[in-house]
């Protein structure tokens, strides 16, 4: 059985890379790549892919998901004021960050456990990335190993440190990193203990999925993610698995990870002897206030992401849009700041430049596009935004990214 479920897979193997069907019960057309327009229809294409213990993870919050949705909403109380008759034939959305070029603003956070939502996982959106031209995010608790993200693509990367209690396991990491030519390593400092993730608990969520009564029906009713995930390579988290079991072959829930393994006593003291350690460019990922913005600065950090974790951390904080402003006023001329959250379209990228960003990101406008089609999906997700950023600027009548400014706005 195994022997034919791999021939299988073989068989399916070109069909899932293309995408050419999801096919529906009940003699409903199917949905083809090529339908998806926009972040919202690969979300939708995700969901029916999905068991939905893993599309509640990707898709799921903190508390009543209330900064979740304000991530978006922040956008929408700002106007684009566009000029006109600017000759924008051809422009130029170039942008450095971390010290490599980027073909466009944008890039994709590290985000955990991809393996899960797609069988190509990490690699997927490494080989996307790179093809764009712009930074691929590798999470602490990738699927895939540091040296093999390394060797994968020379484009630029970004690795995200969780620390944890095990030193050796926050050494191991970093060594690896720079042994896999990493351009720079962010530390996340937003995950002091987990987000209270009410759609994992009520899902029953872990890594590795833990499959009980409660929701073996939604997983048996997706035989896709089935035989990909039993029969394709085992899932595991290489990147900790030398040194924990947790996540990897014994299953926890990710706030349960986060709480009872990483680093609690985690403070500018230490985050300033890991920038130490960093002989490259270093940033710190969850930043929000103004005040924490300096101290980044202080400790020799060269960039923040300006993030709330996709709002699955503290409920009701602010949206990083929202906070945007005031930082790059504080420290814009001292690191390159970074517009992490909330971002599903073109528009979203050109008043974050516009307020002051060096550049945008974000986790789930690809990881829905990587549950739907794998690398093709994050590849098409990743042309829609850049497409919409190219025509927005001619739109705005801005030639080069230093054409945008706070000029070309109005706040509600």
């Amino acid at each position: 059985s195994l022997s034919k479920g791999r021939s299988f897979l073989h068989r399916r193997s070109n069909e899932e890379r293309s995408f050419d069907k999801l096919r529906t019960n009940g003699g409903r057309a199917s949905v083809r790549l090529t339908d998806c327009h926009n972040i919202d229809d690969f979300r939708a294409l995700a969901k029916r892919r999905l068991p939905w213990p893993v599309f509640d993870y990707i898709d799921g919050a903190a508390d009543d998901e209330v900064t979740r949705r304000r991530n978006r909403d922040a956008f929408d109380r700002c106007d684009l004021v566009p000029r006109v008759l600017a000759g924008v034939e051809s422009i130029d959305m170039r942008t450095t960050l971390f010290g490599r070029e980027m073909a466009m603003p944008l890039f994709l956070s590290p985000t955990a456990l991809q393996r899960l939502f797609h069988w190509q996982g990490e690699r997927a959106v490494l080989r996307a990335a790179a093809n764009a031209g712009t930074v691929a995010g590798i999470s602490s608790l990738a699927t895939i190993s540091l040296a093999e993200a390394g060797a994968l693509t020379g484009g630029p990367k970004l690795f995200q440190l969780y620390v944890h209690h095990d030193e050796g396991l926050n050494k191991a990491m970093l060594d690896a990193a720079r042994d896999a030519k990493f351009d720079a390593v962010a530390l996340t400092v937003d995950t002091i203990v987990g987000g209270n993730r009410e759609r994992c608990l009520r899902s029953g969520f872990t890594s590795p999925p833990r499959f009980t009564a409660r929701n073996m029906l939604s997983y048996a009713i997706k035989p896709g993610w089935g035989l990909n995930y039993m029969l394709r390579e085992k899932f595991s988290l290489p990147n900790l698995a030398t040194h924990v079991s947790e996540g990897s072959s014994v299953p926890k829930s990710v706030a349960e990870y986060f709480t009872s393994m990483l680093d609690q006593s985690l403070d500018w003291k230490r985050a300033e002897a890991i920038r130490k350690k960093w002989d490259g460019p270093f940033c710190l990922k969850g930043i929000v206030a103004v005040e924490d913005a300096k101290r980044a600065a202080d400790i020799g950090a060269t960039a923040i992401m300006v993030s709330n974790h996709g709002g699955r951390q503290l409920d009701g904080s602010i949206a990083p849009f929202d906070a945007l402003a005031d930082i790059v006023d504080a420290v814009g001329d001292k690191l390159e700041v970074i517009c992490d959250g909330g971002i599903t379209r073109g528009t979203h990228v050109l008043k974050a430049l516009s307020v002051g960003a060096k550049a945008c990101s974000g986790g789930r406008l690809y990881l829905y596009a990587l549950a739907a089609a794998g690398e093709d999906g994050v590849s098409r997700a990743v042309g829609l935004l850049r497409a919409e950023i190219e025509r927005g600027m001619k739109l705005m009548g801005a030639k080069t990214l230093a054409d945008l400014g706070p000029h070309n706005l109005r706040w509600r």
